[in-house]
């Protein structure tokens, strides 16, 4: 491990930068779907929270005679 570690010293000391250039596009894509993400945990919140408790607050509602079954 001890020689594998040496033989890889020189490679990490003479590594140059990359010349890299990541255009515009990839900022968007990264920001789209930061927002993406931040709207999926919205509705995951209001799926589990908001309609159970519509569920039960139709649930503890009179019924309103409106329904005919003629």
């Amino acid at each position: 491990m001890r020689t594998l570690a040496l033989a890889l010293l020189p490679a990490l000391a003479l590594a140059s930068p990359a010349q890299a250039y990541i255009g515009p596009g990839a900022g968007i894509g990264a920001i789209a779907t930061m927002f993406a993400l931040v709207a999926v945990v919205i509705l995951l919140v209001v799926g589990f929270v908001w309609y159970p408790v519509k569920r039960l607050l139709n649930r503890n509602r009179k019924p309103t005679g409106n329904d005919s079954t003629e």
